[in-house]
């Protein structure tokens, strides 16, 4: 753990303030929310449970006191609705911005549909955080962003062009936040993730994200589809490493630090094939069947990045972010949790 982040939970816990987290019922916002909490901090949640039913929000009851779970207080709303959004941003510090429509699939069958909530519903919580005088606005940029660029480790100013309708999305998150910063001097901090996974991820639907849908798949004896030959990589960053970069990112203290992009990953490549197996051997004791597991092949998926590596120094540097779980111990944790609710 970061000597940076230990001391700014005890700032906070010796201090606390008024959160406001978009997209609070959905995996990362969850987790925000879990975490701060039990930093004794006071939390604003906006959800329209479009892609959620509420479940993470018990289970984060479930984990927390009686006297830190009342001070969530819950408006179900859209970012899409103004209106909406300057309820939740009245009387805040901080926002951590985490809603948005997610998938690069779903944004190649509808376009119009990633618009509205990730260009449209981030403008939205722009204006209002922005007339509310929030101190500081955070927000879940993205590793699509780097897009065609083939240059490894990915650093943050240096991009190419976006491969699908969602990383266009993103990317005019950033434009956006670049603008407000020098139009109105508000200044907005972003986070790309690079593929972060974790307890309370969906793994249902036709859009869910590749470690919990392998993990429910190998769980209840379905077949894991690789797409493409299993060498297309990723850098995997444990759901707690992004706690950690948004909490630093809302907290710090050097203005050079505010109003940046940072790469928010673990700084590791795994591929699709190293993924797999690691998945298994986490698994391996439920089952014969799963120690005897082999992947099954498919074609590749439009719109996918071929190879993908953060460089997370310029984090590490301005906002102290360190990543505490390597992707093994990540998928430790992950797995008791999956074992837990899906086994």
């Amino acid at each position: 753990m970061t000597i940076e982040y230990e001391n700014t939970k005890k700032d906070l816990l010796a201090s606390p303030k008024i959160w406001m987290i978009t997209g609070v019922a959905g995996f990362i916002g969850s987790n925000l929310l879990e975490t701060l909490l039990k930093l004794d901090q006071s939390v604003v949640g906006l959800d329209n449970l479009s892609t959620e039913d509420g479940r993470n929000l018990d289970e984060v009851r479930s984990l927390v006191t009686e006297s830190q779970w009342q001070r969530f207080r819950f408006i179900k709303g859209d970012i899409c609705n103004l209106d909406d959004c300057r309820l939740a941003c009245a009387g805040v510090d901080y926002v951590l911005h985490q809603a948005a429509l997610g998938s690069v699939p779903r944004s190649i069958v509808d376009p119009i549909l990633t618009n509205a909530n990730n260009i449209s519903g981030f403008l939205n919580m722009l204006v209002a955080a922005r007339d509310a005088k929030v101190k500081r606005f955070v927000y879940a940029a993205s590793s699509s962003t780097y897009g065609d660029h083939p240059g490894l480790p990915k650093v943050e100013q240096t991009i190419g062009r976006p491969l699908s309708p969602y990383a266009v999305t993103k990317f005019v998150n950033e434009l956006y936040a670049d603008v407000f910063t020098r139009t109105y001097g508000f200044k907005a901090t972003g986070l790309r993730y690079f593929n972060v996974f974790g307890p309370r991820q969906n793994p249902t639907g036709a859009y869910a994200a590749v470690v919990p849908k392998w993990f429910a798949s190998m769980l209840h004896g379905e077949p894991v589809y690789i797409n493409g030959d299993g060498e297309t990589s990723r850098d995997f960053c444990y759901v707690d490493n992004a706690v950690q970069a948004n909490i630093l990112a809302a907290c710090a203290k050097n203005e050079e630090a505010l109003g940046e992009v940072y790469n928010v990953a673990y700084g590791e490549i795994t591929t699709l094939n190293q993924l797999f197996y690691l998945i298994r051997d986490q698994l391996a004791d439920k089952a014969a069947a799963i120690r005897l597991q082999e992947p099954v092949y498919r074609d590749f998926r439009a719109g996918d990045v071929r190879y993908s590596l953060a460089d997370i120094s310029k984090a590490h540097r301005l906002i102290g972010y360190k990543p505490q779980y390597s992707v093994r111990t990540g998928m430790e944790k992950a797995a008791a949790w999956y074992i837990a609710s899906l086994a």
